[in-house]
């Protein structure tokens, strides 16, 4: 079985984060979205894995994706984004004859993709849908069940058949592609894949829905990347092995050989990337920072710093914030009671 990961798109909602780096090499938890995807795969014994990307994030994923090892992973063009229905159309080569799995990049889920890739493996329908309760269906695809049977599959309607939302995972064989092939586009241009779902049901094939079990979160929005870093930061187990000196380490914390923690508390769940510098500085929980970062006299908690930022000379606690590659955060005389920010990749912000 191969697996497909979309990752040509955008992120616009993520913007201003994405203007200058694709959504899923943005990290959490300590890695780049897509890792975190591609580990759920191989975990689900899935080694053979396609992704998609465009010309504006093929550089970015491969570097995010260059050190992986003992699985296949093939980058696919997709020279023009025509929604997800296109995109898995765009992999029929690579797929040929073989049974796959498409995994949303962007989505997290706490027990990984395995429970549906078993699911498919045990029964073989000819799709099986990932499918979470939610409050707000209008937002989503929906599907309207006979038992575990999707019989109708709606895109974003106005009158929900349910409360059912697609997730971001699906398993088909490969007669997915003969619906796709020659299907009209939606009303906003986009060959949508609920679309070619739909046309599965029609013709009389097996579709399954699988209700997710344990926690589902897409990470579209800033605030959804802060809480997946807060559950995968759930599941950290500690290991210090850097420089601790004149310093207090509290609950779960991971501080690399390369790293240095100098007369600081840090109270985990943290984690620090490599050659990460933190002195006369406050960690706080669900906090993770990226390599080669610098937190100097500053207190920061439940935030994402990426790789190369300084934070440094700050009065008031940072908390809830995202701060992009080399972004840099210096404090001044004027003391705001709270800051909370969202920072693209090379940003400079003084507070004075």
């Amino acid at each position: 079985m191969k697996a497909i990961i979309p990752a040509a798109g955008l992120g616009t909602r993520l913007r201003p984060l994405t203007f200058t780096r694709p959504k899923p090499v943005l990290r959490v938890a300590g890695q780049p979205i897509i890792r975190h995807a591609i580990h759920t795969l191989v975990q689900a014994g899935i080694r053979d894995i396609g992704i998609i990307v465009s010309e504006v994030t093929r550089a970015e994923i491969q570097h995010a994706v260059r050190e992986l090892t003992d699985l296949n992973i093939t980058l696919i063009d997709q020279t023009r984004q025509l929604g997800l229905g296109h995109a898995v159309l765009t992999a029929r080569d690579w797929v040929g004859q073989d049974d796959f799995c498409v995994y949303l990049g962007d989505n997290l889920f706490e027990k990984g993709a395995a429970p549906f890739v078993e699911a498919f493996r045990q029964t073989r329908p000819d799709a099986l849908i990932a499918l979470v309760e939610v409050a707000d269906p209008t937002a989503f695809g929906v599907a309207e069940l006979d038992g575990t049977r999707i019989v109708r599959l709606v895109e974003k309607p106005k009158t929900p058949p349910s409360n059912m939302a697609v997730a971001g995972l699906y398993c088909f064989t490969p007669r997915i592609f003969e619906m796709l092939d020659g299907m009209p586009p939606s009303a906003r241009g986009e060959y949508e894949i609920t679309d070619g779902i739909q046309r599965l049901i029609e013709s009389g094939a097996d579709v399954q829905g699988q209700q997710v079990e344990g926690w589902w979160k897409d990470t579209g929005r800033p605030a959804d990347l802060l809480e997946a870093n807060r559950l995968l930061l759930e599941r950290l187990e500690s290991q210090v092995e850097g420089e601790v000196v004149d310093s207090q380490l509290t609950g779960r914390v991971v501080v690399p050989a390369s790293s240095r923690v100098i007369r600081s508390k840090i109270q985990g769940p943290v984690v620090l990337g490599e050659n990460v510098l933190i002195e006369d500085a406050y960690i706080g929980a669900f906090t993770s920072i990226g390599r080669d970062s610098v937190v100097r006299r500053a207190e920061i908690e439940h935030s994402v710093v990426d790789a190369e930022a300084v934070i440094e000379n700050v009065d008031t606690r940072l908390q809830d914030c995202l701060i992009g590659v080399r972004a840099q955060v210096r404090g001044g005389r004027r003391v705001p009671r709270t800051h909370k920010l969202t920072l693209s990749d090379a940003s400079v912000i003084e507070l004075v």
